[in-house]
């Protein structure tokens, strides 16, 4: 049989998801596959619906994997968060058709970069979000944002070690928005993303938001299709994969929504 499910998890200590061999390296797709393992008494591997960094956050990660082994739905959830880390856990798990796969199956991805905007680096949410010291101008962000909508070879915004064999994407919608006084968090879904993609996209947004570039530079970066025309690449600290969606006959659940920013409209420094 084959299992959908849908796992949270804090990326700091590990080295991105998918398994490293050379040299073999502490991963989140190890970390799952140990754990389902153990509770279905044989070998698992899994799939994922997005390849995180080293470093980055999932709400919403999708995986599946296919056993022999007859377990209820609440004995795979119980038994493999009892042998994970406290840092990763199991949220849901429904049986799902073989024709699933949690990467191909996929109709887009959304991700969330939380920014603490403050001259002071955050002691308490270290790793949890991102830092930028320069105040930024959220509205300049946002008419940068929109000149990467589309469909577009994002060449200039993908890593050297990207394996895609094709560098276009399809950007539906990016938003800006000011969380409170010193938190901004950026929100954006493609159908997929090129490797560091998100982060390169961030990377452009401050340099306009600190006011290093208009608005307008954005499309010129996408156009150039150079990878050194861009902005530097942001932390990876504050992003989290959100939400995977999905066709509606597999009714797969969105859990973006846990997300609560009540830990960040409580930490606020005086200026």
């Amino acid at each position: 049989m084959r299992i959908v499910a849908g796992v949270e998890y804090n990326g700091q200590s590990y080295y991105g998801w998918q398994t490293q061999t050379k040299p073999p390296l502490d991963t989140l797709q190890d970390q799952c596959e140990k754990a389902l393992s153990k509770v279905a008494n044989h070998p698992v591997s899994v799939a994922c619906a997005g390849r995180t960094d080293r470093g980055v956050h999932a709400l919403g990660q999708v995986i599946h994997f296919d056993t022999l082994s007859d377990r209820a739905l609440h004995a795979w959830i119980a038994g493999t968060n009892h042998y994970l880390p406290s840092d990763i856990r199991l949220l849901w798990a429904k049986f799902i058709p073989f024709e699933f796969h949690a990467r191909y199956s996929a109709l887009t991805r959304c991700y969330r970069y939380i920014l603490y905007n403050h001259p002071i680096r955050p002691a308490l949410l270290a790793g949890k979000v991102s830092w930028y010291p320069i105040r930024l101008d959220v509205e300049k962000m946002q008419i940068g944002a929109q000149f990467l909508l589309g469909e577009n070879d994002f060449s200039a915004f993908r890593s050297a070690n990207c394996q895609s064999k094709s560098p276009i994407r399809r950007v539906d919608w990016i938003q800006i928005l000011q969380l409170n006084q010193n938190f901004i968090e950026v929100k954006i879904q493609a159908n997929a993303f090129l490797h560091h993609m998100v982060r390169n996209i961030v990377g452009v947004l401050l340099e306009i938001g600190s006011e290093k570039h208009p608005p307008d530079w954005a499309q010129k970066v996408l156009i150039s299709r150079q990878r050194n025309q861009g902005g530097v690449t942001a932390l990876p600290h504050g992003l989290y994969l959100a939400n995977v969606a999905y066709p509606t006959k597999w009714d797969i659940p969105s859990i973006d929504h846990r997300f609560s920013p009540i830990l960040i409209d409580s930490y606020t420094h005086s200026t």
